[in-house]
């Protein structure tokens, strides 16, 4: 997998954490930067972690499924960015809870990082290099969630919807990209 794909992916994980973040934004009356690196370090740190999780348990199973894994990685790539887009067309207007304390952060940041678990399978799959793989996601999450908080901090849910959309239709791209490269070359 190329950095750019990589980069392509990450971005697509982050948009979920883009969008709490800048809700954590609207929250807060002037920018506070120091929440924002306490955000991005809560949705960085377990953006980054999952796909691990993800990578060790879809090792195990890799060599007896190693025949459909391309249509393993298209289905989930697909199921994660369809869900994204349904959520980014919800007429839900609910921005998570404004406190930054460990409980509330840590289940956000489960929330926002389950689809990267998945992705991790995928990774298994694609037999890609994981610690450079997760480093990268997990600070593209990073900035991408400081980022936001700063975003809604300034504007607002304005761009919430347009991130989670976008996000949506990367990874479904990039699934596609993925079953299509497959069975070209196969």
């Amino acid at each position: 997998m190329s950095l750019i794909e990589l980069f392509i992916i990450a971005a697509g994980l982050s948009m979920d954490a883009f969008a709490v973040a800048i809700c954590k934004g609207l929250c807060m009356p002037k920018m506070n930067w120091k929440h924002g690196i306490i955000v991005g370090l809560y949705f960085g740190g377990f953006q980054g972690g999952m796909p691990l999780i993800g990578y060790l348990l879809g090792s195990q199973f890799k060599d007896s499924i190693a025949a459909f894994d391309h249509w393993i990685a298209f289905v989930l790539l697909a199921a994660i960015g369809l869900n994204m887009i349904k959520e980014a067309f919800s007429k839900e207007e609910s921005c998570p809870v404004c406190s930054i304390d460990p409980k509330s952060m840590c289940l956000l940041a489960v929330a926002t990082s389950i689809d990267a678990l998945a992705v991790g399978v995928t990774f298994a799959f694609l037999q890609v290099q994981i610690v450079p793989a997760i480093s990268f996601i997990g600070s593209i999450t990073f900035v991408l969630s400081v980022l936001g908080v700063k975003v809604g901090n300034a504007f607002g849910t304005r761009y919430k919807s347009k991130a989670e959309m976008a996000g949506g239709v990367t990874l479904i791209l990039m699934g596609a990209r993925i079953l299509s490269s497959h069975l070209m070359g196969a």
